[in-house]
């Protein structure tokens, strides 16, 4: 009799600590919690604690406060301007509603299936109706080019860029996430990229166009070097001219003195000044093969005929 009693008061001990177990829960202050009966919510707890619930009956489903993350998939989507870009967005979100996200999504998993289709479409409506300057671009401010690279004529000013962009983004899915519970705090694009075949063109246009600038730099310098050689041309031209206009004037005083001395010697001996004269004349007009046909009584072989 005393072993059955004391088997009975085990097994009333048991089941006394289940219920309690299953009757007491704590709520973390990172939690909020859905208490449901047979499967049908019927109060939400924020308030962090030990909280009191029917046992068996009662059921308390933990969902995070916290802020939680959602990333997507890059996803190649057409701009406005026919330009197929690859986009990669993410955003952050939270359960704002506790009770309407049980009812709606039950838990996080669908929670993001969700957002996938609210996000991706909201990115691509708003993307396909913008030009790929707006999504690339935050502001009409002009990027400092290096020397060399001219400003283009023709710069197409944003009118929305890619910051007002994202915001527009923000608010047109925030307006579909409440009925799931969820509040969207943030979405941005993270990454934006030409697909394959765009890429390419874009890589060949870059490269012809830094092939343009390298053949303006060799353009401007074989430039420079015909003007620099120009001048140096001109300098030595210029320097030259004097040079031989300084000479010819050396030239002309010595034959001037030249002349000067030559007529102060004629003066002094006529005589003697011709026959030198005539000495310096022989060997220019007779060479070795001259043959000369003349009177002996010429004027030019008088010396000659004197001295014989």
């Amino acid at each position: 009799m005393t072993n059955t009693k004391l088997i009975i008061g085990g097994i009333l001990v048991f089941i006394i600590l289940i219920l309690l177990a299953d009757t007491f829960y704590s709520v973390d202050q990172r939690e909020q919690v859905v208490i449901t009966q047979f499967g049908e919510p019927i109060r939400v707890v924020k308030e962090p604690g030990l909280h009191i619930k029917t046992p068996f009956i009662q059921h308390a489903n933990s969902f995070e406060k916290r802020i939680l993350e959602w990333d997507g998939r890059a996803t190649q989507i057409p701009t406005k301007d026919k330009k197929f870009i690859l986009v990669d967005t993410y955003a952050r979100w939270r359960i704002a509603d506790p009770l309407k996200f049980f009812q709606s999504v039950s838990d996080e998993q669908r929670a993001q299936t969700r957002l996938d289709n609210i996000i991706d479409a909201t990115v691509r409506d708003f993307i396909t109706d913008q030009l790929l300057i707006e999504v690339v671009r935050n502001s009409n401010q002009l990027l400092v080019q290096s020397e060399g690279e001219e400003i283009e004529k023709e710069v197409i000013e944003i009118q929305m860029g890619r910051e007002k962009l994202t915001r527009e983004i923000l608010m047109k899915a925030s307006e579909m996430a409440p009925q799931y519970g969820i509040e969207l705090i943030d979405v941005r694009v993270k990454h934006i990229n030409y697909v394959q075949s765009v890429r390419e063109k874009v890589f060949s246009r870059m490269i012809a166009e830094r092939e343009r600038i390298a053949e303006q730099y060799r353009s401007e310098g074989q430039g420079e070097r015909s003007r620099i050689l120009g001048e140096m041309e001109k300098d030595l031209r210029k320097i030259t001219s004097e040079a031989y206009k300084t000479a010819q004037e050396i030239k002309g005083r010595a034959d001037g003195k030249s002349t000067e001395i030559y007529a102060k010697a004629y003066n002094k001996d006529p005589e003697f000044y011709s026959f030198l004269k005539a000495l310096e004349t022989y060997p220019d007009v007779i060479g070795d093969k001259t043959w000369l046909i003349l009177t002996t009584d010429s004027d030019f072989f008088r010396y000659l005929k004197k001295a014989r």
